[in-house]
């Protein structure tokens, strides 16, 4: 992966998750819109804001791609990029004692710039690429978590707005 589809990932995936925040209300809380944006304001919810646009993003990218070197850096990228958002979130909250809204924004930021540097560094050798099948079966895990907990969430915290 070179740098200026490195650049062009991250621009674009900040760009869309930045507006992807404010969709499902900008769509009248349109239920279909709920599933890919943001319904509330809780950390799992937040985590949409770079996989969907992330997962776009690689369906653009990686058209007619075979190589699964490329398809598990990327999945890889991915996931630790989306699941870096709760870590961060839950690490910085824990230590300050409550979120900030100006952190929340870096911390999504900078799991997207981290997400493309996984996916930039695994691209250049092929450590995982005997298991692109299973990276692609935890994207699509994740993808039907997604969709199934944005209207069935189980009751854990990260699923509950945070406190203020």
């Amino acid at each position: 992966m070179n740098t200026s589809l490195t650049t062009a990932g991250i621009l674009s995936v900040a760009l869309m998750g930045t507006l992807l925040h404010f969709t499902y209300r900008w769509s009248g809380c349109n239920s279909l819109i709920g599933l890919i944006s943001p319904v509330n304001e809780s950390v799992w919810e937040h985590m949409k804001l770079l996989f969907f646009p992330m997962l776009l993003f690689g369906l653009w990218s990686l058209k007619g791609v075979t190589d699964p070197c490329r398809t598990s850096a990327f999945h890889a990228g991915l996931l630790m990029g989306t699941l870096l958002i709760p870590v961060l979130f839950y690490s910085y909250t824990k230590l300050l004692g409550r979120n900030f809204l100006v952190l929340d924004i870096a911390l999504f930021y900078s799991s997207v710039i981290a997400a493309f540097l996984i996916y930039r560094r695994l691209s250049g050798n092929c450590l995982l690429g005997k298991y692109s099948h299973v990276t692609s079966m935890a994207v699509f895990l994740l993808l039907l978590c997604f969709l199934l907990f944005t209207y069935f969430p189980p009751g854990f915290s990260i699923f509950q707005s945070p406190e203020k």
